[in-house]
């Protein structure tokens, strides 16, 4: 039996008996390991070849699909999970949970964690669609207070600058801490509340952000729809970069392993280490 894929059976086919009281059987001849892309027809047992015509516009078709999607999801990229796990291996940044935690003094004490650019879009709408853009995710309560009419965006373009605490570098020794607590503490070291227009904004610049990492915004809560406060955390859970929201009520409970950003208070001065409250909390 020969075949049309540039190989040849050495096996002959055999005329097939009728048994008495019995059917007859085709009999299936292997496929020659030289053939690809073959249609068996089972029925009279040979074995075609595709046409190479076919099979070529084929190839480009799927060819032509493929770098469609490739050209449509580009922008995209920038917040999917596979993308920050790329940089975070490139940039070999470990995870802040593994980070040991040293009591905060003074808000002067801390370094500037990272600076951003406030004032860059016209209405909320504008930086909902530019979030949307690159395929970063927002929570249904962090799209709620996106679209409250007490979350406003700065006039004028300006740079913040951000500091990240944990609770425990607050000086809270309990597995948990209240946000109002938590609040207080800063306050009392010289660190500010942010606007919440920090949370989109650093969202939109913060595309290395490690997996495993949630920041929650030191803020004033904004109520939804229903009244629930609710505080902003950029976040990247592994399955992309989001924005969400969570409990901000005063007696809601933050783990101490959590880190939070505020701004240093313009009243804050440097701790003169005479006179100061003590820095760990007991709860």
């Amino acid at each position: 039996m020969s075949t049309t894929c540039g190989a040849t059976s050495s096996r002959q086919t055999r005329p097939l008996r009728e048994l008495p009281g019995k059917r007859i059987v085709r009999a299936i001849q292997p496929v020659p390991s030289g053939c690809k892309m073959l249609n068996f027809d089972l029925a009279n047992c040979t074995i075609k070849s595709r046409r190479s015509r076919s099979s070529s516009r084929i190839t480009m078709a799927m060819l032509c699909i493929a770098s469609t999607l490739l050209f449509a999801t580009e922008g995209k990229a920038q917040c999917t999970a596979r993308d920050g796990l790329q940089k975070q291996l490139k940039l070999r940044t470990p995870l802040t949970a593994s980070m040991p935690h040293i009591v905060v003094k003074s808000a002067f004490d801390v370094p500037v964690w990272r600076t951003i650019a406030v004032g860059t879009f016209s209405d909320p709408f504008a930086l909902s669609n530019a979030l949307d853009a690159v395929g970063c995710g927002i929570g249904r309560s962090a799209g709620e207070v996106l679209a409250r009419p007490s979350f406003s965006l700065s006039a004028a373009r300006a740079n913040v600058e951000l500091f990240a605490v944990s609770a425990a570098e607050l000086g809270f020794q309990t597995d948990t801490a209240s946000l109002a607590d938590i609040y207080a503490r800063a306050q009392e070291l010289g660190f500010g509340l942010v606007a919440a227009e920090v949370g989109p904004q650093l969202r939109l610049q913060y595309f290395d952000q490690p997996i495993g990492e949630f920041l929650i915004l030191g803020m004033e809560p904004i109520r939804t729809w229903k009244g629930e406060p609710v505080i902003l955390t950029v976040a990247n859970g592994g399955a992309g970069l989001i924005l969400i929201g969570q409990d901000g009520s005063a007696d809601a409970q933050i783990s101490i392993i959590s880190r939070f950003l505020f701004v240093r208070s313009i009243e804050a001065a440097p701790a003169n280490g005479e006179g100061q409250a003590p820095l760990v909390v007991h709860r």
